[in-house]
């Protein structure tokens, strides 16, 4: 019995110390598929070398017990049968492993990338921002400039204050609907300057939207659409309406503004349509949250704002 124990204890051990070697090799090294039948090749021959010092280290316990050492020279090529299965069974499993992190590896990287690259293009759509808005407001005060200077001093503070207010802002980042009104009010008092009396946008707020969330900066874009399709080439007064209301689990908001369809379309490098539907599909991965309608004179914007959970 006593034998018996020795004689598994040391095996044990350097079954252990095998596996270790086993493991070490492939935390450090990456199998490639040509390298398959040789990497096989290597539990066999540690399997074996385990076994030779196996054979070699247990008579030191006991070199007087004859049959004992008969015994071991005997069983030597099945105890390396054995002992190979298992280092064969643990390369296997060692190498689906490995390969299975290698291809989440791949995977977290490949995620990091689309990443990088959605951030990268909304950055890029930040910096389209307002660039119509802005050309016109800068042409607006050059001509106030000569005839009104207060007014045009007073359009500079204010577009000054906006610009430096977009510049913080994160194009990812959520606000409520109150503070994304609050902002919208800044850039209606410099349409104001430009337009007078004749813009009038009025708002149609639900009291259980007003604490919903939105991404920075995504009613502007409209409103710069319908200030710009509803006013430009039309000397009379114009309603735009802006109304938001709670549907389910989503923010839903409404741009109203008339226009004429017989007039062509207004031409612009600002921020259109398109790109804010390219802005929701990168923040949400879905293409059916805007959409538009035309009914006679009246050419409407329907934005649906999925709710964070």
């Amino acid at each position: 019995m006593f034998r018996a124990l020795i004689d598994a204890g040391i095996f044990t051990l350097l079954f252990v110390g095998l596996v270790t070697v086993l493991d070490r090799i492939f935390t450090f090294y990456n199998p490639k598929s040509g390298n398959m039948i040789l990497l096989l090749i290597l539990p066999l021959i540690l399997s074996f070398l385990v076994v030779l010092l196996h054979r070699f280290s247990v008579p030191l316990a006991f070199s007087e017990d004859l049959e004992y050492l008969d015994f071991l020279k005997n069983n030597l090529y099945l105890r390396w049968a054995i002992l190979a299965l298992a280092a064969l069974m643990i390369t296997l499993l060692a190498m689906v492993v490995s390969r299975l992190e290698q291809q989440e590896e791949t995977k977290n990287r490949e995620l990091h990338m689309m990443e990088l690259s959605k951030e990268a293009e909304l950055s890029q759509l930040r910096q389209q921002l307002q660039p119509h808005f802005l050309f016109n407001s800068l042409n607006s005060i050059s001509a106030l400039v000569m005839s009104q200077p207060d007014r045009a001093r007073e359009m500079v503070i204010m577009l000054s204050d906006f610009l430096r207010g977009t510049i913080r802002k994160d194009l990812k980042t959520w606000t409520t609907l109150k503070e994304e009104l609050d902002y919208l009010q800044m850039y209606l008092e410099i349409e104001r300057v430009r337009f007078g009396h004749r813009l009038e946008v009025i708002f149609e707020i639900s009291p259980d939207s007003e604490e919903l969330k939105i991404p920075q900066l995504l009613i502007q874009p409209l409103l710069e659409n319908a200030i710009k399709h509803g006013l430009y080439g039309v000397t009379g007064e114009v309603k735009i309406q802006l109304s938001s209301k709670k549907e389910q689990h989503y923010l839903v908001v409404q741009i109203d503004n008339p226009y004429d369809p017989e007039n062509p379309p207004q031409k612009g490098t600002g921020f259109g349509l398109s790109s804010l539907r390219r802005r929701l599909y990168l923040l949400f991965g879905r293409n059916d949250l805007l959409s538009t309608r035309e009914e006679g004179t009246c050419f409407s914007v329907n934005l649906k704002i999925p709710q964070p959970k």
